[in-house]
């Protein structure tokens, strides 16, 4: 009999099998333990010695700690910020130039806590850092990048020590603005709307960015005598400053103070600035395609993410822009009234850039397998069908009654039906019309005539928009019968069509139509 604890030899216990195997796996380390250990027993181990080691940034993020201590040395850690943020030399083969840095970056970014604190602590390493964005001339972006990582894990994990260090810089800002070209620098601007976590520390940057004038400096980007990186990586700041200060708006409701950057944003003085930008003088698609993107981010209706998927009016992404769906209505009221004040008095030049685009006898034809285009319909003239179609969207009388002045549908549809294979094009005049139709009165409308809705009595009468379903209609079926290929557009004239008929049976416009299309000629 075996007692309990002692065992005759050769005598195994029931489930005892398993447990020495796992024991015998430990006790002869058949995990082979890291060759850094042997390492860093040495007097003499340089750091670029220790970096060539392929499992080093393993081992940092387990926290080892005989690598930590070296790696947390002074010099070490000097010699780390430098790599990320001086260009290496120029001699030496391409892809052994950046080995070092980019190892650095990994390692200063582990979001190891004694890697975090030691660098958040010492001012002189924070001032190496900060020295990258003193470069006179343009970044080199692969160094920019991880600049912007390193910086961005501070924001994150050390945001007061970081933010304090920032303002006291007086040239911060400029200098942003100095390199928003580069991509890695615009993501830096946005990590300190995203990082900031407090609600009194992001109100405080906020309103010193705000008293930096952030917002009017970056529109200021968006102008001819910028280049075209300039452009974009301003537009997307803004863009983002808009979407993220919304979000902040409501998920902070019991707050009375409004967001001071998107306040700032939404005043007319400020559209009409980017406006003039865009529109005035020396005219650069560029320019034109970047402020309509901040334009229809400004257009976009106030509603949280939650709220938007459970409805059936709400915008949703394509193509990186933002296309409000059919049946949706858009008061006034949700959208920035500021750019709405703003756009209408600037709506006949977005009109004649339909007509006449800038440039546009420069325009290389564009041969297609089923013909040439001369002029294509350009990535310009896309982004004002956009913006007309978000400002008809949007339900304002006075700006309703403009676009309707300029015969703007009209001018739409002419597009829809000449670019023939241009689907983003078509998906774009289908949202707008379909809009059209399932949309009450403008809110401003008179209230003696409340049930006629002018986008409604312009769309059939103006437009024709019947008697061009049918023609169109009757058009591919004679063009598909003869042996040619069906036209690019009958899948959206076909649910424009549908949209009709819906809106025929059962809509706020209904009995309005119904009176209309009694009216058409037999």
């Amino acid at each position: 009999m075996v007692s309990a604890g002692v065992r005759e030899p050769g005598v195994q216990i029931q489930g005892e099998l398993p447990y020495l195997q796992g024991a015998m796996f430990w006790k002869f380390d058949l995990h082979t333990s890291s060759h850094l250990d042997t390492l860093l027993e040495r007097d003499d181990l340089s750091l670029p010695e220790l970096l060539d080691e392929e499992d080093v940034l393993q081992e940092c993020k387990v926290v080892n700690r005989k690598l930590l201590d070296f790696l947390l040395q002074p010099p070490h850690l000097q010699a780390m910020v430098a790599w990320v943020t001086q260009e290496p030399p120029a001699s030496g083969e391409e892809r052994l130039r950046y080995k070092y840095p980019s190892v650095a970056c990994e390692i200063l970014t582990s979001d190891v806590p004694q890697i975090n604190d030691a660098l958040g602590a010492d001012e002189s390493l924070l001032h190496r850092l900060y020295g990258f964005l003193q470069s006179s001339g343009s970044l080199n972006p692969l160094l920019a990048s991880f600049f912007s990582k390193v910086m961005g894990v501070l924001i994150n994990r050390k945001t007061d020590q970081l933010v304090s260090f920032l303002r006291k810089k007086d040239d911060f800002v400029d200098l942003l603005l100095q390199h928003i070209g580069t991509s890695a620098i615009m993501d830096l601007l946005l990590r300190l709307l995203t990082c900031v976590e407090r609600p009194q520390l992001r109100h405080d940057v906020v309103t010193w960015l705000n008293e930096e004038k952030i917002i009017q400096r970056l529109i200021e980007q968006i102008h001819p005598s910028k280049d075209d990186n300039q452009h974009s990586n301003a537009s997307q700041s803004l863009c983002d400053i808009i979407r993220l200060s919304r979000e902040q708006m409501i998920q902070a409701q019991d707050s009375l103070e409004p967001d001071q950057l998107l306040a700032t944003l939404e005043k007319q003085e400020t559209i009409e600035q980017l406006l003039s930008n865009m529109l005035e003088g020396e005219q650069s698609q560029s320019v034109i395609v970047s402020g309509i993107q901040v334009l229809l981010t400004l257009l976009e209706p106030r509603r949280p993410r939650s709220e938007s998927v459970t409805m059936n009016n709400f915008f949703s992404s394509v193509d990186g822009q933002l296309e409000l769906l059919a049946q949706a209505t858009l008061d006034s009221a949700s959208s920035s009234v500021g750019t709405l004040h703003a756009l209408r008095p600037r709506l006949g030049h977005f009109h004649q850039l339909l007509l006449e685009p800038p440039k546009v006898g420069q325009l290389e034809p564009l041969r297609t397998t089923w013909g040439s285009l001369a002029p294509p319909l350009g990535n310009m003239r896309l982004h004002v069908v956009k913006l007309l179609a978000s400002a008809l969207s949007a339900n304002d009388a006075a700006l309703t009654q403009e676009l309707l002045a300029l015969d703007v549908p009209n001018t739409m549809l002419d597009l829809f039906f000449h670019y023939v294979f241009n689907n983003f094009l078509h998906a774009q005049v289908e949202v707008c019309v379909s809009t059209m139709l399932s949309s009450g009165p403008p809110s401003d409308s008179s209230s003696d005539t409340p049930a006629q809705n002018p986008v409604v009595k312009h769309l059939l009468q103006r437009c024709c928009l019947v008697e061009r379903i049918l023609t169109s209609w009757e058009e591919n079926d004679r063009v598909q019968s003869a042996g040619g290929p069906r036209k690019g557009y009958m899948g959206h004239l076909t649910r424009v069509a549908n949209a009709l008929v819906q809106n025929l049976e059962k809509g706020p416009n209904a009995e309005q139509l119904g009176q209309l299309l009694k009216e058409l000629p037999a």
